[in-house]
């Protein structure tokens, strides 16, 4: 393997797989470039002389513009390289129908459930309506906790800070948020805690949950009892009972739902750890299972390429207002709409939304988009979907879980130890981070880097998707992490 990488032919840079000094020569696939000065590892050297005001290209498109002339072998980045992204664009539908061979679907063990689609966990949880009742919420799990055990994988407390003091379509996200994690199928069991006086009480949620099961699902009012402490505890133990009943299934791979998230990526992202995902959605997708690709933001600059992928002209009109409406979300808070890298994503290497949206996008693999869901939205339609959220690690990831993933593909340059409602499978980009956090990483996609193939990457990938549906436990899940968070968007009263 080379210690720089030119991704694509057209590409104007390289990329460092390892931290490189000046005065190198290095070897990136067709040509050699000696390096005018140090390159941390993830980071971009010129190929050739660049023009100040030039595109530079990455990935085969545009990252930015060079704001200075540019000599080969020197360090491309913030300090020499701007975003080309302003405004709202118009965009026209240029289908490229990608086709793709249907495969034989592979199998798991999971539990079946009423709603058709199955857990891959039977866990307990409690869910507080509003965030006045998140103690007892808390307290409630450390109860309880001796109801684990058996077919009860665990029993986890989910406190939020919403609920009430919200309007409109904010406070029609939450109740839809609860709902849909109430019926959500790794629940075995799910205690709805309502306080009695807020806006988005039992009684405004129910109605958001449709059709469900209702041996597993108990409600309680704190303000309607005299001790919710001992009345909870007792509905928890309704519910565990009925939970030592479920038992393990053999079930298809066409059945799984699985979210496609990153977060504190680094350059080597885009370029080991997001397209084995990429590799991995197409495996499933063949399989008629289902990936959701969320982070809205995080597509400017590469969402033409998704747009080009939908099946129907309709999808992609879904598509346009998806990238729109987040910009007019930006705009309406007078926030710039472009400044996405975050710190420690430049420190890796990522210079431009550009840049980070073409790496973030590899997640999607290359098959066609079959559906395209707000907020709240669950996914009906088998193969890729694309979910309006932002790029928030946790509220992204959560907003995975809403809207029916029951397992979340999370991949990482700088490392995260979180954990969402779902298992979370950390995906290092490069081996380093997985050799130093071995207690929060899952899976290396540095390898590749070592001689693995993606192809090979993408088939371990869906082997360890498949073991952890079938109950193998997550860094994140050994380490007792399970967070929830909500997508606020509007005021609080």
């Amino acid at each position: 393997m080379n210690d720089i990488v030119r991704i694509t032919p057209r590409d104007m840079v390289a990329v460092a797989l390892r931290p490189l000094k000046a005065g190198e020569t290095v070897d990136y696939g067709g040509g050699k470039i000696t390096l005018a000065e140090d390159l941390p590892m993830g980071h971009k050297a010129a190929l050739r002389d660049i023009r100040k005001g030039e595109a530079v290209i990455k990935y085969g498109y545009p990252i930015g513009e060079a704001t200075e002339d540019i000599p080969a072998g020197r360090h491309v980045h913030t300090h020499n390289l701007h975003t080309l992204l302003s405004g709202e664009k118009e965009y026209e539908w240029q289908p490229i129908y990608p086709v793709q061979e249907k495969a034989a679907p592979a199998s798991f063990m999971g539990y079946p459930r009423q709603s058709g689609k199955p857990g891959i966990r039977n866990e307990l949880w409690i869910l507080p309506t509003v965030g006045c009742v998140n103690d007892v919420a808390k307290a409630l799990a450390h109860r309880a906790q001796h109801l684990a055990g058996g077919s009860v994988e665990g029993v986890y407390a989910f406190p939020h800070p919403y609920g009430c003091s919200q309007l409109g379509d904010d406070q029609d996200n939450t109740r839809k948020a609860l709902a849909a994690l109430a019926t959500h199928p790794n629940a075995g069991g799910v205690l709805l805690l309502g306080l009695g006086c807020e806006n988005s009480g039992i009684d405004q949620i129910r109605p958001f949950m449709g059709a469900y099961d209702e041996s597993r699902v108990r409600f309680l009012v704190c303000q309607d009892c005299e001790d919710e402490l001992e009345a909870g505890e007792r509905l928890l133990e309704e519910l565990a009972a009925r939970m030592q009943n479920d038992q393990r299934m053999p079930c298809n791979a066409d059945q799984l739902t699985v979210g496609l998230k990153c977060g504190g990526s680094d350059g080597l992202s885009g370029i080991t750890a997001n397209p084995t995902i990429g590799v991995f959605s197409d495996r499933l997708t063949a399989m008629g299972g289902t990936t959701i690709l969320t982070e809205v933001p995080e597509m400017f600059g590469a969402e033409t390429i998704l747009m080009s992928r939908c099946e129907t002209e309709e999808l992609f009109q879904k598509t346009v207002h998806l990238i729109n409406d987040f910009k007019a979300y930006f705009e309406s808070y007078h926030m710039p709409v472009y400044e996405n890298p975050s710190p420690g994503n430049k420190a890796g290497g990522i210079t431009t939304l550009e840049d980070k949206a073409l790496g973030c996008t590899q997640k999607s693999g290359s098959s066609a988009v079959k559906g395209v869901l707000a907020y709240g939205g669950k996914a009906e339609a088998a193969g890729l979907n694309l979910l309006s959220a932002p790029g928030n690690d946790l509220v992204a990831s959560t907003a995975l879980a809403i809207s029916g993933a029951q397992i979340v593909l999370f991949s990482t340059g700088r490392g995260t130890p979180f954990g969402c409602p779902v298992p979370t499978v950390k995906i290092a980009s490069n081996s380093p981070l997985a050799a130093k956090k071995k207690n929060w990483i899952d899976f290396d996609a540095g390898r590749l880097l070592d001689g693995l193939t993606l192809e090979q990457l993408g088939e371990e990938l869906l082997q360890q998707v498949l073991a952890v549906a079938s109950g193998k436990k997550t860094r994140g899940e050994e380490n007792g992490f399970h967070d929830l968070a909500i997508f606020k968007q509007g005021v609080t009263l």
